[in-house]
């Protein structure tokens, strides 16, 4: 009897080995959920009506972008000098975020101290790059972020550059230079 039920399972075992193929596909009882029909980017099948690419939508703001209001002009300028304060505490200012920021995007031109004495300015080959203490500029928190968002005279925009948290770290930085150069 234990002979027989010995001879049984190496039987049973010997079946299940001999009938596995790793060669042959299993079946797939849904196959279009496992292969998806390919589409050429912006063919025929995705695109009827031979558009190259969409538009988005009107209206639409991309992830993670906060619309500036006021607009880019002299009014702008100075209404945003007038009204504009930045929205960070004394507790979220990181001069540890906003120092090294300072020094790759606005160092070149205007100095690691704010004197306007950039490596730029001292290889003349840019000229008036202002102090950031001078007192006929007068400027402020709403002023040097309208600057840094649409850039002025020749200094271009940093809009894409940083983001709206990283445009105030840096505005901190630039009143605590002008600080220091005030003392």
């Amino acid at each position: 009897m234990k002979s027989l039920i010995k001879i049984l399972v190496i039987a049973v075992v010997l079946v299940t080995v001999s009938c596995k193929k790793d060669t042959a596909p299993n079946y797939q009882f849904m196959p279009n959920m496992y292969e998806s029909a390919g589409y050429e980017t912006y063919g025929e099948a995705a695109f009827k009506d031979g558009v190259e690419a969409q538009l988005p939508a009107q209206g639409s703001i991309p992830r993670g972008f906060v619309p500036f209001d006021i607009e880019n002009s002299t009014e702008g300028y100075e209404l945003a000098k007038a009204t504009l304060v930045s929205p960070l505490d004394s507790t979220q200012v990181d001069y540890e975020k906003g120092g090294p920021l300072y020094n790759i995007y606005c160092a070149i031109c205007h100095g690691v101290k704010g004197n306007g004495q950039g490596n730029l300015v001292k290889r003349e080959k840019i000229l008036g790059i202002p102090t950031y203490d001078d007192a006929g500029r007068a400027i402020n928190a709403g002023s040097i972020y309208h600057t840094i968002y649409y850039g002025k005279n020749a200094m271009g925009s940093y809009a894409n550059q940083l983001n709206e948290e990283e445009r105030w770290q840096v505005v901190s930085y630039v009143l605590k230079l002008k600080a220091d150069l005030e003392k």
